[in-house]
């Protein structure tokens, strides 16, 4: 479902991209508007689902996830099959699912404590979903860039 956004929606998307935290008074102060016109646009961008939801950014160094990786999955499913992408968006060490074209069927993001929970996350978790196939695993030395935001469109005028 298409929803179309006006130049204040991108403004407060932007405005809340940069800080979820911040107050529909300072919105309202920096679009120049009332903050209960403010609250009100957030509220139906909530409803429409263009925000999904609000959480912190933890460092996974400081909770001991310090293994990320990449993992390629293969299944035997047949095309439009939903069955192993939602099983494996239910394992708690997964933080992406993304089915992709090409010969695998599945990229997914996996952050562990060490290598050897990732052998224990292979084996107990990936190795019980029905129609894996293969996996090919790259592990991540370094992160240069990691986030979450959006590239927010150009104001239109």
């Amino acid at each position: 479902m298409e929803v179309t956004l006006d130049n204040i929606d991108l403004r407060i998307l932007e405005l809340m991209q940069a800080n979820a935290r911040i107050s529909n008074v300072d919105m309202a102060k920096q679009l120049e508007m009332a903050p209960s016109a403010v609250l009100e646009r957030v509220k139906k961008l909530e409803n429409k689902k263009v925000i999904r939801g609000y959480s912190a950014s933890i460092d996974p160094v400081h909770v001991d996830q310090k293994l990320l990786a990449f993992i390629f999955i293969r299944t035997n499913e047949p095309m439009g099959c939903s069955v192993s992408g939602p099983a494996l968006a239910k394992i708690p060490e997964v933080q992406e699912v993304h089915s992709i074209a090409g010969e695998d069927c599945f990229l997914v993001k996996v952050r562990t404590t060490d290598s050897a929970a990732l052998i224990a996350l292979m084996r107990n978790e990936f190795g019980k979903i029905p129609g894996v196939q293969s996996t090919k695993t790259t592990i991540v030395l370094e992160t240069v860039k990691e986030e979450q935001k959006i590239q927010i469109p150009t104001f239109k005028k």
